[in-house]
């Protein structure tokens, strides 16, 4: 009898790609009994970058790229999880096929899906395998699904002040603002897909969550809670980040800026980064610029076009230099100061330099993770999804990450981003911060060591699946 075989269907895009593979690549590391096989379903033809990655993995992990998926018409196309979830659901047909035709030639004991692939689990049921969810987000927004029908009657009450914060169960108070937009939205169909993702979540076995306990002691207590009564057993197998650089060599001033930070003093350097989908309007790009300019802290930025939609660069590359949109003179001016990098640069290197001594982010759980492994303190700036919610936590739950005021406009301002800037590299406020920065980085460190409790979750789940 051959390997066991788990299949992993991601859902469209290269952030909740890169997750479920990292969490595939952990899994045969310390279970080399497995074999995997990723079914990726794309929206358009998939993007270089995750080509690009993909031929980086072991042998024991392969892949199969299904037919891309052209969405026309999408109802509410602000909604992004909608038009990920919608990619899976049309490439169902294919993902049966590729999974009945592996189940024939080999020993298929488990699906693992991402948590905008849950149209899956209905294949798993139908071809008798164990299934599981893997969240690539907090624990806490898992709380928002297992206790959705408490959100929804603290959403529904009139009564409820909305300058108030909301109270979930296992969450940090959020305000309105971090909310995700379906649940500001919810007469939309945002939100009911959300309600109809919670109540779809009960068909699996399990759910690997990418955090620890120590970072987020009180969701895992919420979520043992909630699993007491009924499946799914929630298991927290995290941090699990990617490791050094998974795209080559090909953007020569990404290499450059790592040069440049070789020569800065350590933990001098702010670096600057909204993610591989995240994007600024023109005014609010300037306002960051002339931002950094003001406050002389050393930062390296990675500058995407500007847009007036925050997710714009999610599924698509930009069309134009980004540096054409930088204020007049900036770079001239800041030559000594910072150095500025077109559309990509090495997130993991910057962030485990030792000159490197601030993070500002959008707060996706995957930089999150990273700045946390690395131990680097954060300011906040949500854009879209699930980053307001992280962000409240790392400000107001575990205090690891200060965040800027927006004006009444939703702008960040110049002087904001002076003051916040400084007194995160300099500050007494920066100093509190980056003590509890590394007491969470050393705890990381222990949840996924050989014997740590993120390692031993993952392991309680190879040791069922090797039984089959």
């Amino acid at each position: 009898m051959g390997k066991h075989h788990i299949v992993v269907v991601p859902s469209a895009g290269f952030t909740h790609l890169v997750p479920i593979i990292e969490f595939s690549k952990r899994l045969v590391h310390l279970h080399p009994q497995f074999q995997i096989t990723c079914i990726i379903p794309s929206i358009g033809s998939p993007p270089s970058s995750s080509k690009s990655y993909i031929q980086t993995l072991p042998p024991s992990i392969s892949s199969i790229f299904l037919p891309p998926i052209i969405l026309d018409q999408v109802p509410d196309d602000e909604i992004l999880a909608f038009q990920i979830e919608l990619s899976v659901k049309y490439s169902l047909p294919h993902i049966k096929q590729e999974l009945k035709s592996l189940c024939s030639r080999s020993k298929v004991v488990a699906l693992v899906v991402d948590v905008f692939a849950h149209d899956a689990l209905d294949l798993a049921k139908e071809l008798n395998l164990l299934s599981y969810v893997y969240l690539p987000q907090a624990a806490m927004v898992l709380c928002t699904y297992f206790y959705s029908s408490q959100v929804d009657e603290i959403l529904s009450d009139e009564s409820r002040d909305p300058n108030e914060p909301v109270k979930f169960p296992g969450c940090v108070p959020f305000y309105a603002k971090d909310l995700p937009v379906p649940f500001k939205l919810r007469k939309k169909i945002g939100y009911k897909k959300f309600l109809d993702r919670a109540n779809r979540f009960h068909l699996s076995d399990g759910f690997f969550v990418n955090s620890f306990v120590e970072f987020e002691e009180e969701a895992v207590k919420a979520l043992k809670e909630v699993s007491k009564e009924k499946k799914p057993l929630v298991f927290c197998v995290g941090p699990i980040i990617q490791k050094g650089s998974i795209f080559g060599e090909e953007n020569g001033l990404g290499l450059e800026c790592l040069k440049w930070l070789e020569k800065q003093e350590p933990k001098s350097v702010l670096f600057v980064s909204f993610g591989s989908g995240g994007t600024l309007s023109q005014e609010q790009f300037n306002e960051l610029a002339y931002g950094l300019e003001l406050s002389g802290q050393k930062f390296i930025w990675i500058v995407k076009e500007p847009n007036g939609v925050a997710n714009a660069s999610y599924f698509g590359g930009e069309i134009e230099d980004p540096l054409n949109f930088l204020p007049i003179g900036f770079l001239e001016r800041t030559k000594e100061q910072g150095f500025v990098v077109p559309s990509w640069g090495p997130q993991i290197q910057i962030l485990g330099h030792s000159s490197t001594g601030g993070f500002l982010s959008h707060c996706g759980w995957n930089s999150v993770l990273e700045s946390v492994v690395y131990g680097v303190p954060i300011i906040a700036w949500p854009l879209f999804a699930d980053q307001g919610v992280n962000a409240a936590m790392l400000s107001d739950g575990v205090k690891v990450a200060l965040r800027p005021e927006v004006n009444d406009n939703g702008l960040v301002e110049r002087n904001e981003i002076d003051k916040v800037v400084r007194e995160l590299m300099e500050g007494e406020k920066g100093v509190e911060i980056r003590k509890r920065m590394e007491h969470l980085k050393n705890a990381a460190a222990v949840a996924i060591n050989e014997m740590g409790p993120s390692t031993k979750a993952l392991s309680e789940v190879a040791d069922v699946w090797k039984g089959i």
